[in-house]
């Protein structure tokens, strides 16, 4: 029995195989996304997504699916599932017997007396997916067809029935090349097997329903083009391979590179290896540049998510040196002291208050263990920028006062983390001091303060360490509240806003506080008591009226409940690191439990990986992108805070 595995009562139940998805990516940009059963029930699902740069930049469906028919005494069984309104068309989950992706997926098919096997691998460093096809019982000539259906278009959109259509094909080794549209990459579908044959039915196939797009309400229906089919002959105990790439290989390979790339693969057989296959899959690597993808099927990069995500996601890999190349990219591509927020090809964030003083707290996570003298000499320069920047009111809404402060504009409302916005409107308006943004500007001038005294950069101390010490006393006068005791969400022309949100926690885990530890146990208290979930702690606390334990509706009632009480998984590491803060290794069985209760979500939404939220109230139902970075790193970081801290 392996460790994701599904049966087939499970399997033929569509209302339960449909909500259950795979994500795999081959580290360059590319991905591959659909449920286990190969329905798609996303805009955002596809065999061969890859990025088009000479397009739009983005990423593209080139190939949406494969149907396959399996042939036998001219009786035809069709093994696909596609959902049209009204209807399932055709309906071959019926005939499936297992999954399994203890590697990669495996899915198991009876028809009669035959038994097929279906696996699919995404190829690293390659824009190609290859899809086996094994014969295991047979017991009359048997023959196997597969129809593909392209999409040609951006994620973000959906394909249309046009006259723009190009049906033309050129004829390549085992196979064909096609091309919807100019521009695009060429689409190379080919065979491993000789001899089968390519007949050119060039159609339109319409109105695939996607029901998770019709959930969220958004335009929901798609019509496919499919070029024509391959036929070919498959004997019991033959393997056939079908590749589709944007380049021609000759098929004599694929077996081979089928068998090399089945090799890398980190086997999912435990609840960390499962953690740590997911944590590979984030990271891409291009000759321009090296990233992490924010969160499938939909995010793109984003800087803020990035560097949360790195330090755990580099101790999942095991690559010190992955983390200093997507650290180095991201420093490219800075204007003064502001990171790229977003990829070119993403709309979205522009503006942030807080992505900068997040890269303070991933050095100190990436390079510990680094000499301080070190770390200086290499980024010390940017360090000084960084803080020089916002001292100077040269990021955006932010200003430094006399205080030590750092103080978000009103007219800038959306600036942290809690950025939603519904109906064009801010759902949750943080301005002003707001707290995380000035625990995290604490502790990036301490940390650049250890570096340059051990640099003796004495005109560096001179200028940030009466800073800090102003801004220390500030932080308790102006945001704590002795009378609750716990801290102010924000403070604004002298009233606190008294919200209890987990943004308080970073005051108590990050490697520099300015909060005694009496404080900070008063901090877990209150999340403990009112935030913490099995699932993350909840953006807002249930006694509040605002508060929503559902996020569900359109877009605009889902942003409306995103940070009004949506549980995060990925705070969780920063509530681990406060807890073990105060009370050291016999807090470890308490924070084991939190890492433990996930291992149970490991066959839900997107198998094998984290979601981004799950709703406040129970059962506390996986929500948002299937497969998110920052929580999977931050229960990767869990993970080695308990197998990591030397036992007293």
């Amino acid at each position: 029995m392996g460790y994701i595995k599904f049966d087939k009562n499970q399997l033929i139940n569509l209302e339960y195989s449909l909500g259950k998805e795979m994500i795999r990516s081959n580290r360059a940009g590319s991905f591959s996304c659909t449920t286990i059963i190969g329905c798609n029930t996303r805009k955002y699902h596809g065999l061969l997504i890859t990025p088009q740069p000479q397009l739009d930049g983005g990423r593209h469906v080139l190939l949406s699916k494969v149907d396959e028919t399996i042939i036998q005494r001219e009786a035809a069984f069709n093994i696909g599932v596609n959902k049209f309104p009204g209807a399932y068309n055709p309906k071959g989950h019926k005939y499936i017997r297992d999954f399994s992706a203890e590697l990669i997926p495996v899915v198991t098919y009876r028809v009669g007396g035959v038994v097929l096997t279906k696996e699919t691998m995404f190829v690293s460093r390659q824009e190609r997916v290859l899809i086996k096809y094994t014969l295991v019982e047979a017991h009359s000539p048997t023959t196997i067809k597969l129809r593909p259906f392209l999409a040609f278009r951006n994620i973000h959109a959906l394909s249309k029935k046009n006259i723009d259509l190009n049906t033309r094909y050129d004829v390549v080794p085992n196979g064909i090349k096609v091309k919807m549209y100019e521009g695009y990459s060429d689409l190379y579908l080919q065979l491993s097997k000789k001899g089968g044959e390519y007949v050119h039915v060039p159609d339109w196939y319409n109105d695939f329903e996607y029901l998770e797009e019709m959930k969220r309400g958004f335009e929901c229906h798609e019509d496919l083009y499919t070029p024509g089919f391959f036929e070919i002959a498959i004997k019991k105990g033959e393997s056939i391979i079908f590749s589709a790439s944007t380049e021609e290989s000759s098929p004599l390979t694929f077996s081979k590179l089928f068998n090399q790339e089945l090799s890398k693969r980190t086997p999912r057989n435990t609840f960390e290896n499962v953690l740590k296959n997911s944590a590979e899959q984030f990271f891409f690597s291009t000759h321009e540049s090296s990233g992490i993808v924010a969160g499938y099927p939909w995010y793109g990069q984003i800087a803020r998510y990035t560097l949360i995500s790195l330090p755990g996601l580099t101790k999942a890999v095991n690559d010190r040196g992955l983390a200093e190349k997507v650290l180095k990219s991201m420093i490219n591509s800075m204007q003064g002291p502001v990171f790229q927020e977003t990829d070119s090809a993403q709309n979205g964030l522009v503006s942030s208050a807080d992505t900068s003083l997040w890269f303070f707290w991933t050095l100190q996570q990436c390079f510990a263990g680094v000499s301080s003298t070190s770390l200086w000499n290499k980024y010390g320069k940017l360090l000084t920028i960084i803080l020089d920047g916002y001292a100077d009111g040269k990021v955006k809404g932010v200003s430094m006062h006399d205080n030590g402060l750092l103080h978000i504009d009103a007219s800038y409302p959306d600036l942290t983390w809690m950025n939603a916005c519904s109906n064009g409107t801010p759902v949750t308006p943080r301005y002003g001091y707001v707290s995380e943004i000035n625990a995290l500007w604490y502790n990036a001038i301490c940390f650049a303060l250890e570096l340059a005294q051990s640099a003796k950069k004495k005109q560096f101390i001179s200028r940030w360490q009466p800073i800090s010490e102003s801004l220390k006393e500030s932080f308790n006068t102006i945001l704590w509240n002795s009378q609750q005791h716990y801290m102010a969400d924000f403070a604004y022309e002298g009233k606190q806003d008294m919200s209890v949100r987990p943004n308080q926690v970073f005051a108590a885990s990050l490697p520099y506080s300015p909060l005694k530890e009496s404080r900070r146990k008063h901090i877990l208290d209150v999340t403990i008591k009112e935030l913490l979930t099995p699932r993350g702690l909840r953006s807002l606390s249930p006694k509040d009226i605002r508060y929503k334990g559902h996020y569900e509706g359109d877009i605009n009632k889902r942003e409306s409940s995103l940070h009004q009480g949506t549980a995060w998984p990925w705070l969780l590491g920063h509530f681990s690191d406060a807890y073990l803060n105060i009370f050291g290794t016999s807090g470890m069985p308490f924070i084991a439990k939190i890492f433990d209760g996930f291992e149970e979500t490991m066959k839900d939404n997107g198998i094998g990986s984290i979601s981004e939220i799950f709703d406040g109230d129970p059962p506390h139902l996986a929500k948002g992108s299937i497969s998110f970075a920052p929580s999977v790193a931050e229960l990767m970081r869990i993970y080695y805070l308990l197998h990591e801290t030397p036992n007293n």
